[in-house]
């Protein structure tokens, strides 16, 4: 699986986590938690749900709405027990694959369903990751600097501006979480059922 197929399973298993949904609910909430960056399209929203339905983590039931008279019925996606768990155990995930550019933001989305430790790991895995690209970029910049035009110069520029702040914004929320983390954090309503 890619690491972008990853990442949409967790946003669909962590959103199906809270509540049942028809396939169009569950496409605008997983674009909502993509950012405007990125777009979900049916064509990869179906094939994953139907991949979660066949791996036993997901069911879909059709309903029948009083305004659907005519119309065929919605399918309604909701989580089994069994995607219960393995969403549970993709959260406790805190490898290279929590932490880079596909599915940083997606896990990040379900930090307060995270352990505390498990989100120390991803956010500090984050930031090194950010700071060896600072440095590869610098140095590639020092290097180039007499070749490149002066609009080509300001993306670069911004591009760094960018990484600099989430790396300060990352270091900010790690010594948050070493001082006791955001008060909702880790409290039972917040931690996947198993």
């Amino acid at each position: 699986m890619t690491r972008r197929g990853a990442a949409l399973e967790v946003a669909v298993l962590g959103l199906l986590h809270d509540a049942p949904m028809h396939g169009y609910e569950l496409r605008k909430q997983v674009n909502a938690l993509l950012g405007w960056g990125r777009i979900l399209s049916y064509g990869t929203l179906y094939p994953a749900l139907k991949a979660l339905g066949k791996a036993g983590y997901i069911v879909a039931d059709q309903t029948e709405t009083p305004e659907s008279k005519g119309r065929r019925a919605r399918i309604v996606y909701q989580l089994t027990a069994e995607g219960k768990e393995y969403f549970a155990q993709a959260l406790e995930d805190s490898g290279p694959s929590a932490w880079d550019d596909e599915t940083f933001g997606v896990r990040f989305a379900f930090f307060a369903r995270t352990d505390a430790a498990s989100r120390v790991r991803i956010l500090e895995g984050r930031r090194s990751r950010l700071e060896e690209r600072l440095e590869n970029v610098r140095t590639a910049g020092q290097r180039k600097r007499e070749r490149v035009d002066s609009y080509t110069l300001e993306l670069q520029r911004h591009g760094l501006e960018s990484v600099e702040r989430e790396v300060k914004w990352l270091t900010e929320l790690i010594d948050r979480e070493r001082s006791g983390g955001y008060p909702d954090a880790d409290t039972p309503d917040n931690q996947p059922t198993k």
